[in-house]
């Protein structure tokens, strides 16, 4: 996956994760709160995946267009 799709699927999660755990706590239900506490963890480490990827490859772009000027 990309890191924009690594985001995009990352915030969906942590939406439907923080929903789930409000349902949950509106109806008593703790394994609704759970799956969802889980669900928003999962969308958290997505957006980090998505970032990191974002990093790495800005980071080669600069290194590559450094040993292109160098040429």
């Amino acid at each position: 996956m990309g890191s924009t799709t690594d985001k995009i699927k990352g915030t969906a999660n942590e939406m439907t994760g923080k929903a789930k755990q409000g349902i949950g706590e509106a109806t008593g239900s703790e394994k609704l709160q759970s799956e969802g506490a889980v669900q928003e963890i999962k969308g958290k480490g997505q957006k980090a995946m998505g970032d990191a990827k974002e990093a790495v490859k800005d980071t080669t772009d600069k290194v590559s267009d450094a040993a292109h000027r160098n040429l």
